[in-house]
């Protein structure tokens, strides 16, 4: 039997906050529920399996059927729209994981509106043409940018050129995971992905290198239709395999000798459609055959192609050193880790405290390094390579501006009542500068919607981010702030500040643990709390804070201080067996064991009955 895996992870505001407490389901094609699952305090789900086709399928070009089995994905919170993602697929051990973008409620009690991604067949797996235009090098091609550089973010539109989309913008090596994950299929040969990756850096690096579509008056970097560019589909699972290899490479790409601008390494999938470029199908035999990933991009493009790196990245808060950090190292560079990974924890409790001295890369730095590396889907070795570095200098950017928007939204006096002024481009003052400011916070929670400069000036930048915002919201958009627009604007920002988890400033645990119920840690309540909201961020029950706490109500105080805890007691539920259904399955579909499963049911046997009644421990 072939089994892939799925983790689904909930965070919002770029990462900067993880979603405890979000109740996942998983369901197969004909709506069956499968698991029922809860995102714990790092906004992340456990692991589970998932029955899928034999990985052979998947790397036979000539099997005309489905190689992989599709499940879809529930995911509900108090205070967010849900989400449903559907037609995953899911490869033989491969494991996948699932960004779920929640975006806050609105205020004054409106209604939530579903949010819908469909994933679908990868692009490999299309007959349409693709034959999409670039620049050639060989001499012809104009050089618009003086460096090679590496856009953070990248900004992509989701759509046509010219048609009517939203633009998003996601850091350069999780557009690379997401296209090679909605391009090609992750079980391919090694240096086959690498081949294929290195031409999907490549390509859209020309795209940015030559301005191609900002030259010609477009908000965007590049666009996520196959006819012109690659495939890029928001909100899809990133496979493993596809993940590590793009962390290590991302900032790579090819280039022909003498030259410094990036090839225009187009690409088809050979077999029901061909072009003048690379074969994706091609790649893996020739990976079959033993070629590396240089001599397959060789074998499609010029045979004086080479693999190049630019360590030129926009808008990096502080460039990597060049050299890994691990135990033994010290320096200013290590106390950069370090400061920006103990102002990470407040959001994320559970990387360790580091208490090695500044500048001195200890046990305890390699443990939150560690610890960190785990949450993000990065090798968990403890060593600070350039993906760890680019990673944890993003997440600390993401964190310390969230903050300083709090802090600005203090200052500005924003209240409940929304100005009278109606705006439009031109317009300059304090009701811009208002207005700026709600675009910006609105902007961390709703993809589609960026960021402007808070200058007082409504330029084209603030049009565009009105206009964006006024499509969302399903207002006529024409990038005037009128009545409506305003009124929006307000309860969008109030609904983020009602349903937005606040990070805890110390995020420590208590260590002494509460006899009879395992560790806990002190919480003090604040406003709309509920011991069921708590309850689920934390990973716990009801009951449990009840017990623990010696409540005999529900009614919690602002101030009241509670212990939360950390272990919920040991039990069971029952559960009937179904068709299909075998202990291993169940075990990993419930988080156990076979042995846990065969022992509190007494069983002799793996053998079960279809209507047999079980105990699964908790």
């Amino acid at each position: 039997m072939a089994i892939g895996y799925l983790t689904m992870q909930a965070r919002t505001a770029h990462d900067a906050l993880p979603l405890p407490g979000v109740r996942v389901s998983v369901f197969d094609d004909e709506q069956n529920r499968i698991y029922e699952l809860t995102t714990d305090e790092n906004g992340e789900t456990r692991k589970v399996a998932l029955e899928t086709m034999d990985k052979s399928y998947s790397q036979n070009e000539d099997f005309t059927g489905t190689p992989y089995i599709t499940y879809n994905v529930l995911a509900q919170a108090e205070g967010f729209d849900p989400v449903s993602v559907s037609e995953i697929p899911i490869f033989d051990g491969e494991s996948a994981y699932l960004p779920l973008v929640l975006v806050p409620m609105q205020g004054q009690g409106r209604e939530q509106t579903q949010t819908q991604v469909t994933v679908g067949a990868p692009a490999v797996a299309m007959e349409g043409e693709r034959e999409p235009e670039g620049f050639l090098q060989g001499g012809e091609s104009p050089q618009v940018l003086r460096k090679v550089v590496i856009p953070n973010p990248i900004t992509v539109h989701l759509g046509a050129p010219g048609a009517y989309a939203s633009n998003v913008q996601v850091s350069f090596p999780d557009y690379v995971k997401n296209v090679a994950s909605s391009e090609i299929y992750p079980t391919w040969p090694e240096n086959a992905l690498r081949a294929n990756i290195y031409a999907i850096i490549t390509f859209a690096l020309n795209r940015v290198y030559t301005e191609w579509y900002r030259a010609k008056g477009y908000s965007f970097d590049i666009t996520n239709s196959t006819a012109y560019d690659q495939a890029f589909i928001y909100g899809r699972p990133i496979y493993e395999s596809i993940s590590r290899i793009v962390d290590e490479i991302f900032n790579d790409y090819v280039r022909r000798q003498g030259q410094q601008a990036p090839y225009f390494t187009s690409f088809c999938n050979g077999t029901t459609t061909t072009c003048r470029g690379l074969s994706q199908w091609g790649t893996v035999t020739l990976a079959n055959r033993g070629y590396t990933p240089l001599r397959i991009l060789r074998y499609y493009y010029p045979d004086d192609v080479e693999i190049a790196e630019t360590n030129i990245i926009t808008n990096e808060l502080s460039s990597y050193p060049g050299t890994a950090l691990r135990i033994g190292s010290t320096g200013l560079d290590v106390q950069t880790i370090q400061t920006w990974l103990g102002r990470i924890r407040r959001n994320y409790p559970a990387i360790p405290v580091i208490t090695d001295a500044s500048g001195i890369f200890g046990d305890s730095t390699r443990a939150a390094v560690r610890k960190f590396q785990s949450i993000f889907g990065l090798s968990a070795d403890g060593v600070v390579g350039k993906s760890t570095w680019f990673k944890i200098s993003g997440l600390y950017t993401a964190v310390t501006r969230l903050a300083e928007l709090n802090s600005e939204g203090t200052n500005l006096g924003i209240g409940t009542v929304p100005p009278a002024a109606v705006l439009r481009q031109g317009a300059r003052g304090q009701d811009v500068i208002t207005l700026q400011y709600l675009l910006d916070v609105i902007s961390e929670y709703y993809p589609g919607i960026p960021a402007v400069t808070q200058d007082g000036i409504f330029g084209a930048g603030t049009k565009q981010a009105v206009t964006a915002f006024q499509s969302r919201m399903g207002l006529a958009a024409d990038g005037i702030v009128g009545p409506a627009t305003w009124n929006a604007l307000y309860r969008t920002y109030q609904g983020i500040g009602q349903n937005v988890p606040t990070p805890n400033p110390n995020p420590t645990p208590n260590p002494n643990p509460t006899p009879g119920t395992g560790s806990s840690f002190a919480y003090t309540v604040k406003s709309g709390d509920t011991l069921w909201l708590l309850a689920n961020r934390f990973g716990t029950s009801v009951d449990a804070i009840r017990r623990l706490n010696g409540l005999t109500s529900d009614n919690l105080r602002i101030g009241q201080v509670l212990q939360i805890p950390t272990e919920q007691p040991t039990g069971y539920f029952s559960y009937t067996v179904k068709s299909g259904d075998t202990l291993w399955l169940l075990a990993n579909r419930f988080g156990t064991t076979v042995d846990a499963i065969r022992r509190l049911n007494g069983l002799s046997s793996d053998s079960l009955q279809i209507g047999q009644v079980l105990r699964i421990p908790n």
